[in-house]
């Protein structure tokens, strides 16, 4: 028996860092995701392949599967110790604590993903894989995400939806409703809204993505956001409300003008400069950093000669909005 699963990719547009604490944040799934391919064998043993996007094996091992031992013990790396290995038994635990019958039966499985990106740009290669195992598995890819990798949950929600969302979390102290809901259910956990959005700017001819040749670790961002930022109440307020005018926005000088002061006030409560000011200060369009600050992709307004520009810097992965954004 064989079953394959598939999740998008993501970006988010607007509110990186905030978003954790409660600031209402447009996101995107992206036409590159990532498939998982779950085939039954006979033998006990969990075998794992990833392929990457020429389909080239960027990492594969072998599990055994032993009878009434926890996933630590029962699974027991027979080639190397390396870290995605490590990782890799991490999810699987967490897979199994929240569905204790994962991989109890007397059969195997040979498991291939594929990624439709390659790995360094940033578009989800953990959080595809979270959903799509959570997929296999029937259980709450929240869950299995904030048992592993963490984060707000966003990149999940993309990963589900084939349309552009917004995404908050919400809990019984910021809403009244709520709060109230909370009390009746007996829960009190940040709780998170999703709702589509037509967000298809009609500038979009004039939006580029652009890779900064970096691979930016999502977690040590979030550390840095927790050790710098102060109080932000104020700025959940203003993100969440550029968030807003961005999904209404029909003109590109209005939403250069929108992602220019996003931009100033992430800068102000992680006290880094903003890309532009750092890389790209003699551009004439707008650009906003995507996700944590300093690598993966930008957002950039221009036309098609603003290309050479990017590429004269050195940077040559440069994505059509239209070419990026699932249609």
């Amino acid at each position: 028996m064989k079953k394959t699963y598939y999740s998008n990719g993501k970006l988010l547009l607007t509110g990186e860092y905030l978003v954790l604490d409660g600031a209402l944040s447009l996101a995107v799934p992206t036409q590159f995701g990532q498939s998982l391919t779950v085939e039954t064998i006979d033998e006990r043993k969990l075998i794992w392949k990833s392929l990457d996007k020429k389909r080239n094996i960027w990492f594969e091992d072998e599990f055994n599967i032993l009878d009434k031992i926890s996933l630590p013990d029962s699974y027991r790396d027979i080639r190397n110790d390396n870290d995605v290995s490590i990782r890799l038994l991490q999810i699987l635990n967490a897979t199994k604590q929240l569905n204790p019958g994962f991989l109890s039966t007397q059969n195997g499985f040979a498991v291939t993903t594929k990624l439709d990106f390659p790995q360094f740009w940033g578009l989800g290669s953990s959080s595809t894989l979270i959903n799509n195992i959570a997929q296999w598995e029937e259980i709450d890819p929240y869950q299995l995400l904030k048992q592993t990798f963490g984060g707000s949950g966003y990149d999940i929600a993309c990963a589900q939806h084939n349309v552009p969302i917004t995404f908050q979390l919400k809990n019984e102290f910021t809403d009244e409703i709520l709060k109230q809901s909370r009390k009746l259910s007996g829960q009190n956990d940040t709780v998170r809204e999703i709702l589509k959005v037509d967000f298809t700017p009609i500038f979009k001819d004039h939006l580029f993505f652009v890779h900064l040749n970096k691979k930016q670790n999502s977690r040590d961002g979030i550390k840095h956001y927790n050790a710098n930022k102060n109080n932000s109440v104020l700025a959940i307020s203003e993100i969440s409300d550029i968030t807003s005018k961005m999904i209404k926005c029909a003109n590109l000088t209005h939403f250069e003008t929108l992602i220019t002061s996003h931009e100033n006030i992430i800068s102000k409560i992680i006290k880094q400069k903003p890309v532009k000011e750092l890389l790209f200060n003699d551009y004439n369009g707008a650009i906003k950093s995507l996700g944590a600050w300093g690598g993966d992709f930008v957002l950039v307004t221009g036309n098609k000669d603003s290309i050479s520009y990017f590429r004269n810097k050195g940077y040559h992965t440069i994505i059509p909005y239209s070419e990026m954004v699932l249609k």
